[in-house]
């Protein structure tokens, strides 16, 4: 994936190795706070977190010798932007194979920002089922909430201004994996 046309790049955040040693790290947390996966299941923000949630229930496996229920959702009918995307947003497919009743749900993005997803995506979830609990788990956390929504489990925390924006590029889906900040470059003159 390369960067957008509006953007211009500032600098790498992370690469392959610190997004994967970030990523145990924060599984390991998941096992430590759940008793050793009792009743854990993960579920992806479809476009990267889906991948991420991916990954780590791959790790959580071979920590524990044993798989974790593994889901991807969609929110796109779920934003409060809706009307703003597009004439006609592409909705992709919402995959959960297991009951979320009862489980311990580790719901996974790339990147927060306003809560604004998170917030749909706990929409999404509930109409879904009723876990026994949920938390978040973000790759990075960009600060300027909007919402009173805070990530339970972060990789990385990346103080940005409104200009700046973090980008999240995973093999699965860019071809090479990297955490980039880049800046809105001004078109005014």
């Amino acid at each position: 994936m390369e960067i957008p046309q509006h953007f211009r790049f500032k600098k790498v955040l992370m690469n392959g190795d610190s997004i994967e040693r970030t990523l145990k790290r924060m599984v390991h947390e998941f096992l430590e706070r759940s008793k050793g996966g009792e009743g854990l299941a993960l579920v992806g923000v479809r476009r990267r977190g889906d991948v991420l949630a991916r990954r780590m229930a791959n790790m959580i496996a071979k920590v524990l010798g044993k798989k974790v229920p593994m889901g991807v959702l969609d929110i796109t009918l779920y934003r409060d932007d809706l009307s703003l995307l597009a004439q006609h947003p592409k909705v992709g497919r919402t995959e959960i194979p297991f009951p979320l009743d009862g489980k311990r749900l580790v719901l996974v993005d790339d990147v927060i920002f306003t809560g604004r997803t998170t917030r749909a995506a706990l929409d999404a979830v509930m109409d879904l089922g009723r876990p026994q609990n949920i938390q978040l788990a973000v790759l990075v956390d960009r600060g300027h909430r909007e919402l009173p929504i805070q990530p339970d489990y972060v990789g990385r925390v990346v103080p940005t201004s409104l200009n700046e924006n973090v980008l999240v590029f995973l093999r699965e889906v860019d071809e090479e994996d990297k955490v980039v900040l880049v800046e809105e470059e001004d078109v005014a003159g």
